[in-house]
């Protein structure tokens, strides 16, 4: 189904209770209900519930290809990222919420600087964010879990407007992983964010350790109507012992960026077809 043709749904029309995140979803209780990195589900299920009306009426989210993830076992999201602030991480994190069936907790992957931000560091990770360490991703995907990886970093949400949706610095980490734990890797197009809150500056303070101070070109993100593609599974090379050739993984991470850039292509070009 195309997004030309594609119903937006209400929230009344999605099936999973926003409660059953906090009961259903697989989760490891490192004890007291949170998990080693801090998640807990109740709090995750209570942001749900009071950001709905942001992902359906304000941003009226649509998705399509949700049936792409793996019900279980370890998986990688791949999107492309934009906006001066990761709105764009947050619909998606909430649709993949929404949406799938049997539920999973996805586990955004956060830039090393965000866990010490105060309140919001400690905020995010009730919410399910990680730090992006190599040992902290690896731990995930042992436990067989569901994360989401923006390989543009902070380059994506620091592009120009006149370059959005150009694809910025591409991280390779995630290929050698999904070799490695032999995960699938479901390449994401997100639509809608690098018109909703762009960048206007950047200034060169490295609060906390950040590489810049962002500050948007409006004091707030317009309302953007966001849609989100799941593409088919990529299963890179089966041998692991490739994990360790750079020249390979760059390769299958340029395979996957090549996928990426195609779907937001054709996305874009379809709904200009819809203001024709």
């Amino acid at each position: 189904m195309s997004f030309v043709h594609m119903r937006e749904r209400a929230a009344s029309d999605t099936p999973l209770s926003l409660a059953r995140v906090a009961v259903e979803a697989t989760f490891h209780d490192e004890g007291a209900g949170y998990d080693a990195f801090g998640l807990h589900p109740p709090t995750l299920a209570r942001a749900l519930e009071v950001f709905a009306p942001v992902y359906d009426r304000y941003f009226r989210v649509v998705s399509e290809g949700i049936e792409h993830i793996p019900a279980d076992g370890p998986a990688i999201l791949i999107a492309n990222h934009g906006g001066v602030l990761p709105v764009d991480a947050a619909m998606l994190c909430f649709d993949v919420l929404r949406r799938l069936e049997p539920p999973r907790i996805p586990r955004p992957i956060g830039a090393y600087f965000v866990p010490k931000l105060p309140v919001v560091g400690k905020l995010l990770s009730r919410f399910g964010m990680v730090s992006g360490t190599r040992a902290n991703v690896m731990r995930l995907l042992d436990r067989g879990e569901l994360i989401a990886i923006w390989p543009e970093g902070t380059t994506g949400p620091a592009k120009r407007f006149r370059d959005r949706y150009h694809i910025q610095a591409w991280r390779v980490g995630f290929a050698e992983l999904a070799i490695r734990y032999q995960a699938p890797v479901i390449p994401v197009a997100i639509l809608g964010a690098e018109e909703s809150w762009p960048l206007g500056a950047k200034l060169g303070i490295h609060w906390f350790g950040a590489p810049y101070l962002p500050i948007p070109a409006w004091p707030f993100p317009l309302p953007a109507h966001y849609r989100i593609q799941y593409g088919s599974p990529i299963q890179l090379d089966p041998v692991a012992g490739h994990a360790g050739d750079p020249a390979l993984v760059a390769a299958a991470a340029a395979r996957v960026r090549t996928v990426v850039e195609r779907q937001v292509n054709d996305m874009r070009m379809a709904r200009r077809g819809i203001f024709r």
